[in-house]
């Protein structure tokens, strides 16, 4: 189905569920701009990308075939029965299905928190179809403060009673780390967090993805992924961290630098975790590095 700017596309994944994905641009051909495939946060889905996305596939901005998807339980894919199913193994296999349904056999990845780690995964089962990366504020070393921040951010249960309301209740909360995002801003962002249900906005995903951070402690240590990142080694890479984020800290992001030398780096100015990357420095390094 088209729709506006971009053609919805329904297949299948792990299980048989029905998964959802946004198509921009052109369709993938080879000799043709490299594709781009968008990979959300924990959360979110693929309307969180439509305006990078846009942008990426304009002919200013590259002309790409840009994909954004919806894991399972976010977003319009159907939710999970088997709620054990919402893990990043299961996620990445979803990911390889996507490129399969789209006859894609390499891409330029953009991974947003929850994305990165996917790619972390995704790196090791089936590298040749990474042909770039992009880390939108995600990296090996994950900071407990905010995970923690996101487990209870996520299992507060509470939401505005409005779409009037929706972008000052956003901003209430997120704002001290995104002085930068102006009233239209945080109302894009309301829209790609939140569907509408009866005239109300409602959080677009299975909450039982945020029941899983209940269990998280601060005597927790996140995984280690740093055996992960290595075998990006020789994969053109970006890291985007937000300014102000606390999920990826800027010791992460030199020591990263220092194990993969041609890593690329951006700064979000005034924004947190995770950083709106059509902002313009974010979007204008992305299409940089993209056209490399």
């Amino acid at each position: 189905m088209v729709r506006g700017a971009f053609r919805e596309h329904r297949f299948h994944g792990v299980g048989g569920l029905q998964l959802y994905a946004r198509a921009y641009g052109p369709e993938p051909q080879p000799q043709a701009a490299t594709p781009v495939i968008c990979l959300p946060g924990l959360t979110r889905n693929s309307r969180d990308f439509h305006e990078l996305a846009t942008f990426l596939a304009s002919s200013s901005g590259g002309g790409h075939p840009v994909i954004s998807l919806d894991y399972r339980g976010r977003g319009n894919s159907e939710r999970d029965g088997d709620k054990n199913r919402y893990t990043i193994a299961v996620e990445t296999a979803d990911v390889i299905t996507a490129c399969a349904y789209f006859a894609i056999e390499k891409a330029i990845f953009i991974g947003t928190s929850r994305g990165g780690l996917i790619l972390h995964h995704l790196i090791s089962l089936a590298p040749r179809l990474i042909a770039a990366v992009v880390l939108n504020d995600i990296g090996p070393v994950i900071e407990i403060e905010g995970l923690l921040g996101i487990r209870d951010y996520l299992n507060a249960g509470t939401a505005p009673a409005s779409w009037a309301a929706a972008p000052d209740y956003l901003k209430a909360i997120h704002g001290g780390d995104f002085p930068i995002l102006r009233e239209v801003d945080w109302l894009q962002l309301a829209t790609a967090i939140y569907r509408d249900e009866g005239g109300i906005p409602v959080a677009d995903f299975d909450l039982a993805i945020a029941a899983q951070l209940q269990a998280l402690t601060s005597d927790i240590s996140p995984p280690d992924l740093w055996p992960q990142f290595h075998a990006f080694a020789g994969v053109p890479m970006m890291v985007v961290r937000g300014e102000h984020s606390k999920l990826l800290s800027s010791a992460t992001v030199n020591e990263m630098k220092s194990r993969h030398p041609n890593l690329a780096t951006v700064t979000a100015a005034g924004q947190g975790h995770a950083p709106l990357l059509h902002l313009d420095d974010p979007r204008h390094a992305i299409a940089a590095f993209v056209h490399r």
